[in-house]
């Protein structure tokens, strides 16, 4: 009877329309499947369940005491972001929703400590002190980052990504894309979190970014497509502005990367601090400049007076997960980011990101990780003696490609089917945009209690600071800025 019923409910978790019909059968599954159990029981060889327990009930103690100083000071030294190891993959590969009790517990009690900082009356802890300790703690534990990688028209399953992470609260601020990922992060960044979800209606949104051209005209510019159409999408889907207006109007912080056209210049992550001034369309233009498909771009920017002139004018940039995919390490150093969310759909890459359990991997999984090490070492050598021949371009590129990180601390990504890789470059009709929202929603949703969990505490520091910030550090009410209010605390 348990094995008919435990299939029963996979059928049904299938075929679950949305993330709160598909949670409760996950959940029925982890009483089924013995996840629960697994869950109650705090042991774990998989992290340090002594050290989590220690540090739980001394947060407990002293919110509950009043002491606000005591917990200032354990909270600054002993807050990290994988304390414990309890951000470990294996922790999460036991049931289908959540982790070890004691690590949900131990995260919500952390972000409650916060939030009772934040919003607490202290005769002994002045306003200027709360927002130096936030300010230091938030930036010593980082933050999240949402990375869109490249993929022409599978891109578009970024759109479904972003849907479930905002439904559910979890979109993080900073967002960045290469290629077709630059223009979902760019139609996400532009917009507020009122006219966001505008980007999830199939009907009403129009991402015919492909028109071929005459064989004479493609030789003229050396691509196969009319820039002309892919500029009219922007047009149409992305709101006008430089970044740093971008950034002012909705807070988000947008991030696309371009490729250099040309020898001796290196790949850039354009954002509000790079390029403040640089017109976001034009970027995610040269962003989607694919070699062979588009020309390469000359940027934009906005001068003094805010005219349009050219950016860097001898100077052109093509398709952005060339050399720069998911521009990691610059996103750490620019947005204090040392967790990594990424949408992957470059299909050169998903065939080797199928998730096997961690326990089993066996011999594919060591083959695998053998046959990456071994060529990326070959291009290495290749690279050394290429450049006194004609095929050295050649050889830069693919050792670009291969020697990226395709892959992030949680990586959503999509089945792809022959029929999608052979319209990778072909205009969608409103159905296929909304199967590819689908897919994105529902290969996102066995993931979201896991970036819940990682994110509690980073996204507990922004609210903090923005209810801080925001109030002029007055108490009428703890509200944040985006309209989330903070936990009630006693």
């Amino acid at each position: 009877m348990s094995k008919k019923l435990i299939a029963s409910r996979l059928r049904e978790l299938d075929n679950a329309q949305d993330y709160s019909s598909w949670r409760d059968i996950a959940l029925d599954l982890d009483r089924l499947e013995g996840g629960d159990a697994w869950k109650q029981d705090e042991m774990s060889d998989d992290y340090d369940y002594l050290l989590i327990r220690e540090r739980l009930a001394r947060m407990r103690e002293l919110r509950r005491a009043g002491n606000v100083r005591r917990l200032v000071h354990d909270l600054a030294e002993g807050l990290h972001g994988n304390l414990g190891n309890t951000a470990n993959p294996l922790l999460y590969a036991y049931s289908r929703i959540g982790t070890k009790r004691l690590i949900e517990e131990y995260l919500e009690e952390a972000a409650r400590c916060l939030d009772y900082i934040c919003v607490g009356d202290f005769p002994d802890f002045s306003a200027a002190e709360k927002v130096l300790f936030f300010k230091r703690t938030g930036t010593s534990f980082g933050r999240s980052a949402l990375l869109l990688s490249g993929g022409a028209t599978l891109g578009m399953f970024h759109l479904g990504v972003i849907k479930a992470l905002f439904e559910s609260g979890n979109l993080p601020r900073v967002i960045s894309g290469s290629s077709a990922g630059s223009i979902i992060a760019s139609m996400a960044c532009t917009r507020t979190d009122e006219e966001l979800p505008e980007i999830f209606d199939s009907q009403n949104l129009n991402v015919q970014a492909f028109q071929s051209v005459s064989l004479r005209q493609a030789l003229k510019q050396k691509s196969l497509m009319d820039p002309a159409q892919l500029q009219d999408c922007l047009t149409r889907n992305v709101h006008p502005g430089s970044f740093l207006e971008s950034f002012e109007r909705t807070r988000r912080i947008l991030g696309v990367t371009v490729s250099p056209a040309e020898a001796n210049q290196q790949p850039r992550l354009l954002n509000y601090l790079t390029a403040p001034n640089v017109v976001v369309r034009s970027a995610v233009m040269a962003s989607c400049a694919v070699p062979g498909v588009f020309p390469p771009v000359m940027l934009e920017a906005l001068d003094y007076s805010g005219e349009i002139v050219p950016y860097m004018r001898s100077k052109r940039w093509v398709d952005g997960s060339i050399a720069n995919d998911l521009p990691m390490l610059r996103l750490a150093r620019l947005h204090n980011v040392n967790h990594y969310i990424v949408s992957q759909t470059n299909p050169h890459v998903v065939p080797f990101m199928r998730e096997l359990e961690p326990r089993k991997r066996g011999l594919f999984g060591f083959a695998r990780e053998i046959a990456t090490v071994t060529g990326r070492d070959a291009l290495k050598v290749a690279r050394q003696y290429s450049h006194s021949f004609a095929g050295g371009r050649i050889v830069d590129a693919l050792n670009d490609i291969l020697q990226q990180r395709y892959s992030g601390d949680v990586s959503i990504f999509p089945r792809q089917s022959p029929a999608q890789l052979m319209r990778m470059f072909a205009n969608l009709t409103a159905e296929d945009l909304q199967r590819y929202i689908r897919d994105g929603e529902r290969a996102t949703w066995p993931k979201l209690e896991r970036i819940r969990m990682q994110t509690r505490i980073s996204r507990a520091f922004e609210d903090c600071l923005a209810w801080l910030k925001d109030s002029g550090l007055r108490r009428p009410g703890p509200a944040a800025r985006d309209g989330r209010r903070l936990r009630s605390v006693s």
